[in-house]
């Protein structure tokens, strides 16, 4: 059997270059954080590869009437044996028994022997291929050569150790091949020879070396198919046993592709698709020219096989794709058996993101690309299949040397922000996730530009402008996006619906609440400088005054500033942590701040190599809404380490609690409150005099708490309009913390 490989995926960007290493804090008057050694790191998780939606490509490096191996598209050297059940071995196999060539195993080492083994029985043979001979197939016991004139040869290993060698005869004079094939038969080899312009086929006997044309005036290069019954070339047909001079009948293939002859059926498979066709593998008799489906939603990896049989693929999805194996029945008819199942192919990560317990993935998929994910549990631990979370995406055009592209923020509701660049060149910040069929944006006018963070409803955006900011809004139920607030750029952050920018004074930090337009509170670090950068979870904010100044978590709950190592290389606040890439060490560091000092500790080292980008949120992800960090390893994988720090209690970010004028089962009551971690909840619904006439219950989305109210009422019926009190009960899906109750009301009509 002949197999493809595609080369090992490699990045499509260049590796990033690396940088200085990330250096100890020096500012005048803080203590140095601890420094961290390669003893610290803990365990992952676990790990996931991001999976192509695609049925897997299989190609098929053996078969017999044993069993096959096989591996898909992107393997690397592998190969997984599959024995058929119930299979008896034969009393006597060898070469002086063709019959029993349907299970050998030849390794031809590319120079004057081929290995023979049979596989069930262990018998095992050598051919020598004598000198002036070349290698050209093996087909069960027989080798076929062709010497230095041109003339086939079949060689064949005897008792005695050495190897008999039948030169072919009844070739025409003058005849020049140009293939040797196996295919259906081990006691037949198909061989294609050109003369006098004319391409032609015919079938080698291996038993005496004696060869038969049946088909001319074939194209150069025919597809070829046979068994012992019959031969079909270039879409021809004819029995083995007909008389000389019979004339092959031509069929009609529809672009169709030969996969093998099984009985008196010729399969073929992975046709044009027209008119919501789905694909099948066929089969057309070659006495009747009856057709009928041999498999349904078949497509990809299909192969004959030397005992007359077939392999192909089928199944209703990329996780339920299996290799089913097709023999001939004794009225030359097929059956079909499920042989193995054949998982999804690993697709190049090329983007990352992770919020609420969740683990989002960019990469190819349907000719465009799409973000999926995976559902962590409250310890990282990867649970369920990879779910498709956007729709298929068009290709993102990055930057020459952007080292985080495409840009993903996942803003911790189940939804992550990309940006995209529309046909005119102006780009979009563009927020999916919620579902596959819809992805709202918003045109920033501006191109060049950056996602800078964001939180629920809510993604900044940094123009490539010099000078432009803006807040792009995405609230609940909304088609399209709009631009919540356009403002000079600074450094900014973003949590819940504030907006932190340095404040009047040197070292100050103040937030300004996007739906007031208020300044909510101002913090003072401490430091002498203008920061740099500024990011926000829940009461911490992580201010940097660049690499070689001061940089510090700022706790606003206990008042205080905790300096932190500072660098070149970016950052990414969490839950209670702060994470670092050295990018001389590719160690990745995590500095625990929520006891009130700084402790750093490796939690993982990352390939020396980049895989993908070079920044947070290409090569590495941290969850702001829970205590999760992600990581690009090797072959795909990616792994998740928890970070070991206690998290905040719940809390609310930001709500929309709308006062809709009527609900019913299409148009529910779908309010948002926007959390700060997982959780799981109640919400009851109560009328002023406190009759409770709904409670709903359910998980949240991410962080986000989305309940959906039809209307319905305890006992059948509809709510009348008029106002009702609901409350809200969340509780800690990682079961740190008190519970968060929330209480208001709503008015109906």
């Amino acid at each position: 059997m002949t197999r493809s490989r595609d080369e090992v995926i490699r990045s499509r960007r260049p590796a990033t270059a690396v940088v200085a290493a990330v250096v100890a804090l020096t500012c005048a008057g803080a203590a140095s954080p601890a420094q961290a050694g390669p003893a610290d790191v803990l365990p992952p998780a676990g790990f996931v590869m991001f999976r192509s939606e695609e049925p897997t490509v299989v190609s098929y490096l053996w078969a017999g009437a044993s069993g096959f191996r096989w591996e898909p598209r992107d393997a690397v050297n592998t190969g997984t044996w599959v024995d058929y059940p119930g299979f008896v071995p034969p009393a006597h196999a060898g070469p002086d028994l063709l019959a029993t060539g349907t299970d050998v195993v030849s390794t031809w080492d590319e120079g004057a022997q081929v290995t023979q083994r049979h596989r069930s029985t262990g018998v095992q043979a050598t051919v020598t291929i004598p000198a002036g001979q070349t290698y050209r197939t093996a087909s069960g016991w027989s080798v076929l050569t062709q010497d230095v004139s041109g003339t086939p040869h079949v060689l064949r290993a005897a008792a005695n150790g050495s190897t008999t060698d039948l030169p072919v005869t009844g070739l025409p004079a003058g005849a020049v091949p140009t293939g040797y094939l196996p295919g259906g038969s081990v006691r037949r080899a198909a061989l294609v020879y050109t003369l006098d312009g004319t391409t032609s086929v015919g079938l080698v006997d291996l038993s005496d070396g004696t060869f038969r044309t049946y088909v001319t005036g074939v194209a150069a290069d025919p597809p070829v198919r046979f068994n012992d019954r019959w031969l079909v070339a270039d879409w021809r047909y004819i029995p083995v046993d007909a008389a000389p001079g019979t004339q092959p009948t031509q069929m009609l293939h529809w672009g169709a592709e030969m996969v093998a002859v099984v009985g008196d059926q010729l399969l073929t498979g992975n046709q044009p698709l027209q008119g919501g066709t789905k694909p099948a593998l066929m089969a057309r008799s070659l006495t009747t020219g009856e057709t009928s489906t041999v498999l349904a939603d078949s497509s990809g990896g299909m192969a004959p096989t030397p005992d007359g049989g077939a392999l192909a693929t089928a199944g209703t999805s990329n996780v339920d794709w299996n290799i089913y194996r097709i023999t001939p029945t004794a009225a030359g008819g097929t059956a079909t058996r499920k042989a193995a199942p054949a998982p999804p192919e690993r697709e190049r990560v090329e983007g990352l993101a992770m919020a609420g317990g969740e683990l989002f993935l960019d990469g190819r998929q349907n000719r465009g690309h799409r973000i999926s994910s995976f559902a962590l549990d409250a310890s990282g631990s990867p649970v369920g299949p990879q779910a498709p979370r956007s729709p298929v995406l068009a290709d993102v055009a990055c930057l020459p040397g952007d080292t985080a592209c495409p840009q993903l923020e996942a803003l911790g509701d189940g939804s992550v922000a990309v940006l995209s660049t529309d046909p005119l060149g102006h780009e979009n910040v563009l927020r999916t996730g919620l579902d596959t069929g819809s992805s709202p944006s918003v045109d920033t006018g501006d191109s060049g530009g950056r996602i800078a963070g964001g939180t629920g409803r809510y993604v900044l955006y940094n123009g490539g402008t010099p000078g432009v900011q803006q807040v792009e809004d995405f609230p609940r139920g909304a088609t399209s996006g709009k631009t919540a607030l356009s403002r000079t750029r600074t450094t900014a952050a973003l949590w819940g619906q504030v907006l932190w920018t340095p404040g009047s004074t040197k070292g100050s930090i103040t937030g300004h609440d996007l739906k007031t337009g208020r300044t909510t509170t101002t913090v003072t670090t401490g430091a002498r400088c203008v920061p740099t950068d500024i990011q926000a979870v829940d009461s911490r904010l992580y201010w940097s005054c660049g690499p070689s100044g001061p940089a510090g978590v700022y706790d606003r709950a206990a008042k205080r500033d905790i300096r932190v190592p500072a660098g070149p290389s970016p950052a990414r606040l969490g839950d209670g942590f702060l994470v670092r890439e050295n990018r001389t060490t590719h160690q990745l560091l995590l500095t625990d701040v929520h006891t009130g000092t700084a402790k750093t500790r490796v939690v993982a080292v990352l390939p020396t190599t980049d895989l993908n980008t070079g920044a947070s949120n290409g090569r590495w992800a941290v969850d702001r809404f829970g205590g999760q960090i992600a990581y690009l390893g090797r072959y795909d994988q990616v792994w998740i380490v928890p970070s070991r720090v206690p998290t905040s209690p719940l809390a609310q970010m930001e709500a929309q609690v709308p006062s809709p004028s009527g609900i019913g089962r299409s148009t529910p009551w779908s309010p948002v409150w926007q959390l700060n971690k997982p959780s799981t909840w109640t919400l009851t619904l109560a009328t002023p005099s406190g009759k409770v006439v709904r409670t709903l219950t359910g998980a949240s989305t991410g962080a986000a708490v989305r309940p959906a109210w039809d209307g319905t009422v305890v006992g059948g019926g509809t709510a009348a309009s008029g106002r009702y009190t609901w409350k809200l009960t969340a509780r800690p899906r990682d079961g740190q913390g008190r519970n968060l109750t929330l209480t208001g009301t709503t008015t109906l009509g």
